[in-house]
């Protein structure tokens, strides 16, 4: 059974209804990202980041995964899928994704401000003066800018066994994410999903110029399409 990686981005839960990462003017939501996405912005203004990422846990709840969270999940009949995600919310979980790796944190998650490892089930608001066990205040289980990538180790063990590398509604502008494309193996075919696909041509990169809705389920067809065939 061959291996099939993907790494999504904020395309994908676009078309859920969540807002992508940043706006044309450099802003997420109307936020300087650096007042609201850094250890800096945190230390000046904790209650400000609470509240923005207070925002974004309630809208997250709200919504709900999409066809191309629910065609990722066939997959899973004919190939070992292994998903990796710089989105922060749930919506491959619970579309049924099995092996989903959260690149940059999740929202549903908490942890210490003072230790990264304790990490809590999140899906209420945060309030200044929620502590962790040690007494610490709580803050969004999120990577910042400015802060390591703990799982990004893991993720290029995992993008090392691809068969197949899918990439769906993602930049590839942001490293270290960006990075993991050089860590495939050569042999492995890549299929890149994007209306505005920022990537250099390859003759092993196919390129296809459609939203994540569009272009996976399409995909997902032709791949268990093709599987099938070769099993005749």
């Amino acid at each position: 059974m061959k291996n099939i990686v993907i790494l999504t981005g904020a395309g994908v839960s676009a078309e859920s209804g969540i807002k992508t990462f940043r706006d044309d003017d450099g802003l997420w939501e109307g936020h300087d990202i650096m007042e609201i996405a850094s250890p800096q912005g945190w230390y000046k203004d904790p209650e400000k980041v609470l509240k923005f990422y207070n925002l974004r846990r309630r809208q997250l709840l709200e919504v709900e995964p999409n066809a191309a969270h629910y065609a990722i999940v066939r997959l899973e009949e004919k190939y070992r899928v292994n998903i990796i995600t710089q989105n922060v919310d749930d919506l491959h979980e619970r579309a049924g994704s099995r092996h989903v790796l959260h690149l940059h944190g999740e929202l549903l998650k908490v942890r210490s401000s003072q230790d990264e490892n304790l990490v809590i089930d999140w899906k209420k608001d945060i309030a200044i003066g929620d502590l962790c066990s040690k007494k610490s205040q709580l803050r969004p289980h999120v990577v910042w800018f400015g802060e390591a990538v703990p799982m990004f180790q893991p993720a290029v063990e995992i993008t090392k066994k691809a068969d197949i590398l899918i990439i769906i509604g993602t930049s590839m502008q942001v490293y270290p994410a960006a990075s993991l494309l050089d860590f495939k193996k050569e042999s492995a075919p890549v299929y890149f999903i994007d209306p505005k696909p920022a990537i250099s041509p390859h003759p092993s990169v196919r390129i296809i110029q459609k939203n994540a809705v569009e272009g996976v389920v399409a995909l997902v067809d032709e791949l268990l399409k093709k599987d099938r065939e070769q099993s005749i």
